[in-house]
């Protein structure tokens, strides 16, 4: 190597180093939005184990029927043994034809065992091992932004998330839109008035408390599970600001969405969940757009859930808090098209505790093995962000 050779060496190395420790330079404007369905998604009706003949024996009214081209509420094949979701049809189905999407069943928290949204999505936030004391001002998203240069994070939340919490100072923007009783506070008091001396008025007044006491009552119980994450629907109107953002100003991002308890009344290719899949598969599509082509090449979007449900429904046409569940990645230059990572037979011997899905493929393992392979991270910092965990590289990139 001559002279002028090793300064050229030495130029390319400088920008790597940072008091003295090297840092992991991405080789592309590489972009990260993790999205958080807090409330823990039915996995099985979303990405649906259609050549199971014990899922249709377990969901008696709420399995999705096999697919079939001339029935529109029919699941949408991926392989021979799963499908997806009819209400994806027009979001999330065409990135699949692209191979824009990847789907990894049997994901989750494998020693967690709480079924607890708060601490599971503690758990997962954290990104620490389980069993051991919890340090709440270290997230994985901020330890992840300690070990790269050129990064600018964001949460799109009220609150600054647990993952983002560290050192270093992360911003946040809330996007969200909380819905209201029909009548707002105005419209209550001219209603009073024009019933005030009528036999009706007392009626009117304790329709209106019980309305306040019901909405205010429910909302605290999904609100809890949610922990103020935007609804659904709210994050289907943010998702275009949301990718604007990220285009221009933004490269490592999280956004919470709520909405996705579903005990009761859940539905099947339509009803409550069906409804919830559609928002959400229009807000990424969404993203995806706004952000255009050549930002969307280099972005990567993991879709992740604190467990998933039992796999059996209950007595009130829902769903219960259960285990395993399926993540999903997006972007325009992943390697997708497939379902991926180990995968075993849906049946009753397989069910883990005879209720839910097993976890066979770790949430911090994926993440670490998608991170080296997104940033180019060397073991020692891997390890900074996910202690004594092994990477899982599925090659997603």
């Amino acid at each position: 190597m001559n002279r002028r050779e090793l300064i050229r060496a030495f130029a390319a190395l400088a920008p790597m180093m940072v008091a003295g420790r090297v840092w992991a330079v991405p080789s592309t404007d590489a972009r990260l939005l993790v999205v958080f369905l807090r409330g823990a998604y039915d996995a099985a009706n979303v990405v649906v184990p259609v050549s199971s003949e014990f899922y249709y024996a377990s969901r008696p009214t709420l399995a999705i029927a096999k697919p079939d081209v001339g029935k529109p509420n029919a699941a949408l094949a991926l392989n021979s043994d799963w499908a997806l979701h009819p209400a994806l049809r027009d979001s999330i189905y065409p990135m699949w034809e692209k191979r824009e999407i990847a789907f990894i069943p049997f994901a989750g928290i494998a020693d967690d065992l709480s079924r607890s949204h708060f601490e599971t999505q503690d758990t997962i936030e954290l990104g620490q091992a389980v069993g051991g004391s919890r340090d709440y001002r270290s997230g994985f998203m901020s330890r992840l932004s300690a070990e790269l240069t050129r990064v600018k994070p964001i949460a799109f939340t009220d609150q600054l998330p647990l993952t983002f919490r560290g050192k270093a100072q992360i911003p946040n923007i809330g996007i969200n839109a909380v819905g209201k009783p029909g009548v707002d506070d105005r419209q209550v008091r001219l209603i009073k008035q024009m019933y005030q001396h009528s036999d009706l008025a007392s009626s009117v007044e304790e329709g209106f408390k019980v309305r306040d006491d019901v909405y205010r009552s429910v909302s605290e119980e999904i609100n809890a599970a949610n922990r103020g994450a935007v609804s659904p629907h709210g994050f289907e109107l943010a998702a275009r600001r949301i990718g604007r953002l990220m285009r221009e100003q933004y490269n490592l991002g999280f956004v919470d969405v709520g909405g996705w308890d579903t005990h009761v009344n859940e539905g099947a290719a339509t009803g409550y969940l069906a409804d919830r899949l559609g928002e959400l598969g229009r807000a990424l599509a969404g993203f995806a757009e706004e952000i255009g082509p050549p930002a969307w090449r280099d972005t990567v979007i993991v879709t992740i859930s604190e467990f998933g449900r039992t796999f059996r429904e209950n007595g009130d046409h829902g769903t219960d808090h259960g285990h395993g569940s399926v993540y999903w990645v997006l972007g325009g230059g992943i390697n997708g098209g497939r379902i991926l990572g180990e995968q075993v037979k849906v049946e009753q011997t397989a069910l883990f505790q005879n209720r839910d899905y097993p976890v066979k493929t770790d949430y911090r393992s994926l993440f670490a093995g998608l991170f080296q392979r997104m940033y180019g991270l060397q073991p020692a910092s891997v390890e900074r962000i996910f202690a004594s965990t092994r990477p899982t590289d599925l090659g997603i990139i």
